[in-house]
């Protein structure tokens, strides 16, 4: 009798990488219902996106019947049941350029998702931020969202038409360590803790 191996793959939900065979990982919930593979490498940023370790001390406690309310993007984004309001009206949405109406699309994935939460917690004790919205060259339409403060920033990816939109580049401790390119302070945060582009209104 013959024995195949089974070929299974399996990749990093945090770089997507694949794994190897019998390599360790720590599973973590992102959306407080199922649970995904993260290399030991990548669990440091699965902790800053906010998932949650399986067997910690903070299990995932969503009820089923929030679960079937919200849509699963809406789950995974750890967006709540109600819509989330918009940074820029939608009169104003239409009036706007491409690029502009870009930096609105990635304020709103990033409102949207548990960054949010890092930013605003780092906000109120360091004060309002710099903040800069930058769409990167290329075929795709990938923008970098930079928070900074004089002892600490912040560096995400925005790729809208991606599974998991929102991602953590970079960080740092000093405003000196940001690229030139990313330094253009084109938003800020409103009065709610959303990050808000300066585009015409």
């Amino acid at each position: 009798m013959r024995v195949t191996k089974a070929t299974v793959r399996r990749a990093c939900a945090v770089c997507e990488r694949t794994l190897l065979q019998g390599e360790y990982t720590i599973r973590f919930s992102p959306d407080g219902v199922e649970f995904v593979d993260v290399c030991p490498l990548c669990q440091d940023f699965a902790l800053d996106y906010g998932w949650v370790r399986e067997g910690g001390p903070i299990s995932p406690t969503l009820s089923a019947h929030a679960r079937k309310k919200r849509p699963r993007w809406a789950q995974f984004l750890g967006v709540g049941n109600g819509d989330p309001q918009p940074v820029v009206p939608e009169p104003v949405l239409r009036r706007l350029s491409d690029s502009e109406a870009a930096l609105v699309e990635a304020a709103d994935l990033f409102n949207a998702s548990l960054f949010r939460r890092t930013v605003e917690g780092v906000a109120r004790a360091l004060g309002a931020p710099l903040v800069s919205i930058v769409p990167l060259s290329g075929v795709n339409s990938e923008l970098v969202l930079t928070f900074a403060w004089e002892i600490t920033w912040y560096q995400y990816r925005v790729l809208p038409e991606a599974g998991q939109p929102i991602r953590l580049a970079d960080r740092g401790a000093d405003i000196s360590e940001i690229e030139g390119a990313f330094t253009d302070w084109n938003a800020g945060l409103d009065e709610s803790g959303r990050v808000v582009p300066n585009v015409a209104r």
